[in-house]
């Protein structure tokens, strides 16, 4: 499994306002299983991941350099 880190940006947020904000950047989880079905793994407003449609997400590039701190941001 990869040790990358991957970030999307929020655009749609659907009934679940009080999880997700939009333009906001979160952490996205690999699972393979749930991108066959269009979702993405997003650790959401709680800390916990959760499922939510790809659709409402953008992915965003990150210099390596600063990977961990953004990840240590959104964990938080």
């Amino acid at each position: 499994m990869s040790t990358a880190k991957h970030f999307a940006i929020c655009i749609n947020n659907g009934e679940y306002a009080g999880t997700l904000e939009l333009r906001k950047v979160y952490e996205v989880l690999e699972d393979p299983s749930a991108a066959a079905r269009d979702y993405a793994r997003i650790i959401d407003e709680s800390g916990e991941d959760y499922l939510y449609p790809k659709a409402w997400f953008v992915p965003v590039a990150v210099p390596e350099n600063i990977e961990e701190l953004l990840h240590d941001l959104v964990i938080k």
